[in-house]
């Protein structure tokens, strides 16, 4: 039987990291999660996130807070565009009225724009009974009714092997998100746990980007108390020189965790401040070059919405620290991406 959960221990905020995943791995979540889509969608062809037209829907519609929520637009095997709706209810509670939402975030964007939506649910809560997959109603004759395929979280519960050994980035994160569940008010537990999933980075057939990614995610989800966070630094930096594999510990891994809970340039500023004083000598230049590309990233998102791979992967390229400082004020007074893009290096 679990122990309380400590009074101390903050709320997570989950939303924020599912977001992000979706968007770096949005192949493999469709992969994982719904199949029968990822067999119809031509991958050759690309795809593109549509948050402000999902904000747009969101804030005409009028219906309560969002949770997480990402349209895309895809194209099909049969060369025609499709646009995808994703929701999901990571709450950790019943929703009633997520049927409803999802009715009405589909009738909106259809008559919006005109495009055929296809809506997808993952349900992130605890609650095992909790499978809705439909809204409807009747009256006099007349039938309105949205079925929409859903995924449930805890049904991965018992095929632990299964997700360890899968390539799929989304088997780590269920299993990140199921953890983070099922040690609330156990830190001992989650201590163990945050670290077999940071070790099991490095047996699959990731990218250095895609275990550094992962590992955000992890980090997190799963806080520690400070004296179990100091313990699993420092196994993950033994761990990572007995694998000459430096990819997460220093400056780049204490960065990240700073540049989430503070702002895009508080969150940079004290990174680099840390890391003079904690890092090594390459993990702050990582680390430092790591901040730089995400606080640009991050102010183009805020300010012109989702961004085209290609721009995202010129910033991940980019490896000038003194040139990404001066693309940030480039981008905070460009009235337009492609503006923007008139001043990035060829």
């Amino acid at each position: 039987m679990s122990e309380p959960v400590p009074e101390s221990e903050p709320v997570l905020d989950l939303d924020n990291p599912w977001k992000e995943a979706i968007e770096r791995f949005f192949n493999g979540f469709i992969a994982f999660f719904f199949p029968v889509a990822y067999a119809g969608i031509d991958w050759y062809r690309g795809y593109e996130f549509l948050d402000q037209e999902l904000h747009q829907v969101v804030r005409d519609a009028e219906i309560g807070v969002r949770r997480v929520d990402r349209l895309v637009k895809v194209w099909r095997l049969d060369g025609q565009e499709a646009w995808i709706l994703i929701h999901i209810e990571v709450q950790g509670q019943v929703d009633a009225d997520l049927p409803r939402r999802m009715y009405v975030y589909n009738y909106r964007i259809f008559d919006r724009y005109d495009r055929q939506v296809v809506s997808l649910a993952v349900l992130a809560d605890n609650t095992a009974n909790w499978r809705p997959e439909r809204f409807d109603y009747e009256l006099w004759g007349c039938e309105v009714s949205l079925r929409f395929p859903t995924v449930k979280l805890l049904d991965y519960s018992d095929r632990w092997e299964e997700l360890e050994t899968s390539d799929n980035p989304f088997a780590i994160i269920v299993l990140a998100h199921l953890q983070t569940q099922a040690t609330r008010g156990e830190p001992q537990s989650r201590y163990e746990w945050k670290l077999r999933l940071a070790r099991g980075l490095y047996r699959r057939n990731f990218s250095r980007e895609d275990i550094l990614e992962l590992f955000r995610f992890i980090d997190w989800l799963m806080a520690l108390p400070p004296e179990l966070e100091q313990r699993f630094d420092e196994q993950l930096s033994r761990d990572e020189e007995e694998l000459s594999m430096p990819y997460v510990t220093g400056i780049e891994r204490r960065g990240i965790q700073k540049g989430l809970e503070q702002g895009l340039e508080q969150g940079l500023e004290q990174g680099l401040e840390q890391g003079l004083e904690k890092g090594r000598e390459e993990g702050i230049e990582q680390g430092a070059l790591r901040e730089a590309q995400d606080a640009l990233k991050d102010i183009l998102t805020y300010r012109f919405g989702s961004l085209p791979p290609d721009l995202v992967q010129s910033v991940r390229g980019q490896r000038d620290k003194n040139l990404l400082r001066d693309l940030r004020q480039v981008a905070l007074e460009s009235s337009s991406l492609d503006e923007f893009r008139s001043h990035f290096p060829a």
